[in-house]
């Protein structure tokens, strides 16, 4: 099976041909950090068994969070982070698009368009959690995860929030529940949110430039309930590391095409993707993200620097009569440990001798 980083190694030297100068710094870094990933040119682990004395070297990972082949660590690393900070109770996933009008806006104006995104859906969810109507919350918390694309790699900016079904009252003293079905009305969520949006580009004196069909149409806000507790976090992982595409997608390469397997919403049927290896490359890059963009983000009392700790939240949760006690034992021992690295050769034990890097070698003590 052909890999994401097969078709860069075969195809990118093209791609640079064709597009030169034109082709963002940040994307020269992803292209050459793909080219790398997993070679000597990005280092090499030395272990030495304990028990045969049989050398192995394991190549590390570029790290880059656009890399298909570098994401199941961070995802196993921050299950094992998240797990402590996990409130019971139900959950909610809330999801803000834009109108396709409004992509290629985004698209060329994307630190810009990326952060107005998070602060207008945000506000958005803060203002009608607080209304009386609803949650009636002053405080609501919640964590959010930005997507740009589609199922065929085409461009589509969205944003994914876990929401906890809840607020904490003014005094920040009592928990506010909402039901395990309902969370926030989604043609609300979605006319504050145009609202937002609007007056955020109009700040920004860039609303000439967008198209004003934009404003009149309807958009788009889906919530649904995705369970409780700690199960809310195996949920959310793939989507906090998730990038484009990954290589258990890529179905074959040939004749320089790229075919691609994906399922149209609302459908489990596998359909296939035909793509020119150069245009598998383009739709990739163009969700490489603006240097140090922050994609994932914690609001309200999901943000760590939030006056009450969560320990104190989970404890009104609890004494608000909506979780059992079954379910908050969960939090503790839904996330498993990665096993230990051991030899092929007798099983026993790897002892890191030292660490390769592309200039230098470093040693353990």
């Amino acid at each position: 099976m052909k890999t994401i980083q097969d078709i860069f190694g075969a195809y990118s030297p093209s791609y640079l041909e064709l597009y030169g100068d034109k082709i963002p710094s940040q994307h020269l870094k992803v292209i050459q950090a793909i080219l790398k990933c997993k070679t000597p040119g990005s280092g090499t682990l030395v272990y030495r068994c304990q028990h045969c004395s049989t050398i192995h070297t394991l190549h590390l990972g570029c790290g880059n969070r656009h890399c298909p082949g570098c994401q199941y660590g961070k995802t196993s690393a921050w299950l094992q982070r998240q797990s402590l900070r996990q409130l019971p109770g139900p959950h909610f996933m809330v999801t803000f698009t834009v109108p396709k009008e409004l992509r290629k806006f985004i698209r060329t104006h994307t630190r810009l368009g990326y952060s107005e995104l998070f602060s207008a859906s945000s506000a958005s969810l803060k203002k009608l959690a607080a209304d009386m109507k609803f949650c009636g919350g002053e405080y609501s918390g919640f964590m959010g995860v930005l997507h740009t694309w589609g199922r065929q790699l085409q461009y589509h900016p969205h944003i994914h929030y876990l929401v906890p079904g809840g607020a904490l009252s003014q005094d920040k003293d009592k928990w506010l529940p909402t039901t395990n079905k309902f969370y926030l009305p989604v043609h609300a969520l979605s006319m504050i949110f145009r609202a937002k949006m609007r007056d955020a580009f109009d700040a920004a004196g860039v609303l000439n430039q967008i198209p004003a069909e934009v404003w009149q149409q309807a958009w788009n806000v889906n919530c649904k309930p995705v369970g409780n507790g700690a199960f809310t976090l195996k949920y959310l992982a793939p989507y906090v590391f998730r990038v484009a595409i990954s290589n258990s997608r890529i179905l074959k390469v040939e004749e320089d095409k790229v075919h691609i397997r994906y399922k149209k919403s609302g459908s489990n049927r596998p359909r296939t993707l035909v793509l020119s290896a150069l245009e598998f490359l383009r739709r990739f890059l163009q969700h490489v993200l603006p240097t140090g963009f922050m994609k994932v983000r914690y609001f309200g009392f999901m943000n760590p620097n939030f006056s009450i700790p969560l320990e104190k939240i989970r404890d009104l949760i609890k004494s608000s009569g909506i979780c059992t006690k079954k379910e908050i034992l969960a939090i503790a021992t839904t996330i498993t440990l990665p096993v230990s690295i051991i030899c092929s050769e007798c099983g026993g034990n790897l002892l890191l001798q030292c660490i390769i890097l592309p200039e230098r070698v470093w040693l353990p003590g």
